[in-house]
């Protein structure tokens, strides 16, 4: 039997006060149409990724709207995941090469996890590349199957998507985060675009004094009377975290005192991120302005909580992206950003209102010194990008979308 994943209960009355009462009621109207319908959400890691993160919200939703959803999450070896996040890699473009044992090793973790889902569900929603064979194992049994892609998939490596691709078209629906994600092969019958979202009321998200930012803020280390500069991501290649580095290194020139945070989290399914994390460490050449944080070293969701509101800006450094929901998770702060122009990054950022979307070192340097030369226009930037995710990025209307997919089945 799969792992089922506990959540918390959470009640969708809860976000009218930071949601429209017609976002309320178009969530309430779609889930009328499904009620009672046994919905199973499947993945690969419980904790360290947006897609944990996006679950851990969407699930006590769907309950409470009277739907009986469950949360599970496949096995796997660490070569399984190990190979999965090459896949992962691969799909954004990476060079890979497809060899008869990484297909062996995929494919024998894939029958083994639908071995093990025995319940039924009326519709299973199957999270990005890891677990995508397991609707060929199992069989359609009864069930809409959906394939929810949160990777760049618009120009993925071709001998591995040749690979998936058969496995993807068996699916019903498929739901990327953009319409230039979606692959131009892909046969499936429904193909929906869906921005993930962020959850107003977690604890990475909701409003927490300003005296207990300040507070797990030197409890981890860092000077809060001196200025940061900070990154929340993965430890991945995508991100570019060394390149954060040079950037801090630049600003540094006009800003002495400065500091430069580095908050990663480690997830179950991504055995790449200590090589990350220890070429980051190695890179930062002992410089005690420089912190590495992780979720295991007891930097959680309340922490970078405190470090996106604290930091007078928040820098995301992505060459290439699914979405980037940390913006909003930033913004949602009042804190402008400085990220890169790519994925769905500029969806949620715009460029000289909420923060700035570069392309160089040397622009990102100019662009977040500007930032901390003129703080008031900072904060004007970080008002008008909370506003923007207010309306476009919360956890109803993400839900509300991806209902209308299952209604639509």
């Amino acid at each position: 039997m799969l792992q089922t994943v506990d959540v918390g209960i959470e009640s969708l009355d809860s976000y009218c006060p930071v949601v429209s009462e017609g976002q309320i009621e178009d969530v309430r109207r779609l889930a009328r149409e499904l009620k009672g319908a046994r919905i199973l959400h499947l993945n690969a890691t419980p904790y360290g990724g947006g897609v944990s993160e996006l679950l851990r919200s969407v699930i006590p939703l769907l309950r409470d709207l009277g739907l009986r959803a469950d949360w599970k999450i496949i096995f796997g070896d660490e070569q399984f995941f190990g190979i999965t996040k090459s896949f992962h890699n691969a799909l954004q473009g990476d060079g890979f090469t497809l060899t008869d044992e990484v297909k062996e090793v995929y494919l024998a973790n894939n029958i083994k996890n639908a071995e093990l889902l025995e319940a039924q569900y009326d519709y299973i929603v199957v999270h990005d590349p890891q677990p995508l064979a397991l609707r060929h194992f199992k069989g359609r049994n009864n069930s809409k199957w959906i394939w929810r892609c949160h990777i760049d998939t618009s120009e993925p490596n071709t001998g591995l998507w040749d690979f998936l691709e058969p496995f993807a078209d068996e699916y019903d629906a498929a739901i990327f985060t953009l319409d230039k994600f979606v692959p131009p092969t892909l046969k499936v019958p429904i193909i929906s675009s869906i921005p993930p979202s962020i959850d107003p009321l977690s604890p990475k998200n909701m409003v927490i004094p300003a005296s207990l930012a300040r507070k797990v803020t030197t409890w981890a280390g860092v000077d809060i009377n001196r200025p940061l500069l900070t990154q929340v991501s993965r430890f991945d290649p995508w991100k570019d975290p060394l390149g954060v580095i040079d950037v801090y290194r630049k600003v540094k020139e006009d800003v002495p005192d400065l500091q430069l945070a580095l908050v990663g989290s480690m997830a179950l399914d991504d055995p790449e991120a200590w090589a990350i994390y220890s070429k980051i460490v190695d890179y930062a050449k002992g410089d005690l302005s420089t912190h590495v944080f992780t979720n295991l070293s007891g930097v959680g969701n309340i922490e970078v909580n405190a470090f996106q509101q604290l930091s007078p800006v928040i820098i995301q450094k992505s060459i290439r992206e699914g979405f980037g929901l940390v913006v909003s998770e930033t913004l949602w702060k009042e804190t402008p950003v400085v990220a890169g122009n790519t994925g769905g990054i500029p969806l949620q950022l715009e460029d000289g209102v909420s923060g700035y979307l570069c392309d160089s070192v040397d622009e990102y340097a100019a662009r977040i010194s500007h930032l901390f030369r003129n703080r008031d226009a900072a904060r004007k930037m970080g008002k008008l990008g909370k506003q923007k995710v207010m309306d476009e990025f919360l956890t109803p209307r993400m839900i509300a979308d991806e209902l209308r997919v299952l209604c639509s089945l």
